[in-house]
């Protein structure tokens, strides 16, 4: 019966070092944690800077359901490059190819960069 009493009160003190261990780690977790937020809130401050054109958006909602079309097809292998008819696996491209489809229909869409 001594022994095993013994052994329980040395048991109980390991797990109360362990805890007091992951108490330590925890704690420096937060720290680490509390440091990049203030980085974050300076971020933000700058990006909430807004240009002095006030014109809304940049491309139309049913520009954006045309590109969405394209990404579709793309993902979905149906989607076939223009003049050689290559299937189309690039991201950018499926998207280059939606947004010139809606400059075609007259949407509002930023003119293509040159």
């Amino acid at each position: 019966m001594a022994t095993k009493k013994a052994a329980k009160k040395s048991s109980s003190k390991k797990s109360s070092s362990r805890k007091s261990a992951s108490k330590k780690s925890s704690s420096s977790k937060s720290a680490s944690r509390k440091a990049p937020s203030k980085k974050s809130t300076s971020r933000k401050s700058s990006s909430k800077k807004t240009s002095s054109k006030s014109s809304g958006r940049k491309y139309s909602p049913s520009a954006g359901k045309d590109v969405e079309r394209e990404m579709h097809a793309m993902k979905r292998g149906k989607l076939r490059s223009g003049r050689s008819g290559k299937k189309v696996t690039s991201r950018k491209q499926a998207i280059a190819i939606g947004l010139s489809e809606a400059r075609r229909e007259g949407k509002k869409v930023p003119p293509k960069k040159s």
